[in-house]
């Protein structure tokens, strides 16, 4: 390793206790989505990082397009630190967690230490990152107050709608012109670089009958039964879904969940309304829209067994896949170098089953990878579920692999 490299892994280890108090006080501050209310933790969040030294700028979403998002209130993060002019590589990070649910052995709200491991809810998804991200700039900081020549500027992009779709998070910024990267890397995990992953298509399907006395069926139409009907289909559709897979090493066969479902009236009244929300995970070779025409396609021949029913779908989300790109390489080739260093071990560039903002930066043109810290696997994270973990020895090693790769990339003429 170079006299920079080495220097750098030292800084990141000597501020690595007041990294994980950081981290700790992010994962205290309750940022559940839904309901989406984030302005004011966002604002605390700021204070965090401006505790830190960084100078925030703040950027309120207008009331309007939260509201479209079915949230309540949000406002981006950036921090910019210009050593030169370009590259702009930007690291994205949201703050927005889904609720903790049930089933806890600690405060999901406390950051309780374990055995080496932080739970909390966003520990893992993503608040780690947030810590890795402006942990990393900070080591760089201090290389380049020591000497070290950098070329280009770093921008930290803090988020709070990553549960919610991302389209007032990394889209509202890049669409306003409120940054304009060359490059950005996303959250993810430590022992894999992803330059893939899934879209993902969202529908809202409502079935309409007429009520009736459960005494007289017949004189109703039985909204439920329609919809049974439906969801039979999709499920016999969901076996040959399990047939298309990628061929991106990762992402295994396209999906179909149907994951929400409500209706009905009173037990003794034929029920007249029935809704329920699917979930179609794209693979990266489909077309979105092409998906979204078969699903429905496939529910509109469905429901003619039932012709006095009355059927709507309406898209909720549509995402799109994130692609492998042209440029993607030298995002890859950097954080697999420094990984392979700090970690013993080679790290592949792969696919993930899920969807992340990256997609937003991506159809902007800018070029994205997701790397960060956490362990092996979303499993191994509890992410989402019940006693969320990180491993902090993963922590520290994503923040001196993110510091390295940013050294790499931004050009020092001694690295």
């Amino acid at each position: 390793m170079s006299p920079p490299f080495d220097r750098l892994a030292r800084l990141v280890h000597e501020r690595f206790p007041e990294e994980v108090a950081f981290l700790a006080e992010l994962v205290r501050i309750p940022t559940d989505n839904p309901p989406g209310d984030l302005a004011a933790a966002g604002e605390r969040v700021a204070g965090l990082l401006e505790g830190l030294g960084f100078l925030v700028e703040r950027h309120p979403v207008p009331a309007e397009a939260v509201r479209v998002v079915g949230m309540r209130s949000a406002t981006n993060l950036v921090v910019r630190r210009r050593f030169g002019e370009r590259p702009v590589i930007a690291l994205n990070a949201h703050g927005d967690v889904v609720p903790p649910g049930e089933g806890w052995s600690v405060d999901p709200y406390a950051g309780v230490i374990r055995d080496g491991w932080m739970y909390g809810r966003g520990v893992a998804v993503s608040k780690s990152d947030i810590a890795s991200y402006a942990f990393a700039l900070l080591a760089l900081e201090a290389l380049a107050r020591e000497g070290t020549a950098l070329h280009g500027t770093v921008e930290l992009h803090v988020t709070f709608d990553e549960e919610a779709g991302g389209e007032i998070g990394p889209r509202y910024l890049l669409e306003c012109g409120i940054s304009r990267p060359d490059l950005a890397i996303g959250a993810g995990f430590s022992y894999a670089v992803v330059t893939a992953h899934d879209g993902c298509l969202h529908l809202e399907v409502t079935v309409e009958g007429r009520s009736a006395h459960a005494a007289l069926p017949h004189t109703g139409v039985d909204a439920l039964e329609a919809a049974t009907h439906l969801l039979a289909t999709l499920y016999a559709f969901r076996r040959e879904l399990a047939r298309r897979v990628s061929a991106v090493p990762g992402i295994g066969s396209a999906q179909l969940t149907v994951g929400l479902i409500a209706g009905g009236i009173n037990t003794n009244v034929v029920p007249d309304r029935i809704a329920f929300r699917l979930d179609r995970r794209i693979l990266p070779e489909e077309d979105p829209e092409a998906a979204e025409a078969e699903l429905r396609a496939l529910l509109e021949g469905a429901i003619r067994a039932f012709p006095r029913a009355r059927l709507e779908v309406r898209r909720i989300l549509l995402a799109r896949p994130l692609v492998p790109s042209p440029g993607q390489e030298r995002l890859v080739a950097a954080l697999a170098r420094r990984a392979e260093r700090v970690l013993g071990e080679t790290v592949p560039s792969k696919g993930v089953p899920l969807y992340t903002d990256a997609r937003h930066y991506a159809e902007a043109g800018v070029p994205i990878v997701l790397y960060g810290a956490g362990p092996r696997s979303l499993e191994e994270a509890n992410a989402h579920r019940a006693d969320e973990r990180l491993a902090l020895s993963d922590l520290e090693k994503a923040t001196e692999i993110v510091a390295g790769a940013l050294l790499e990339l931004l050009g020092t003429d001694r690295a």
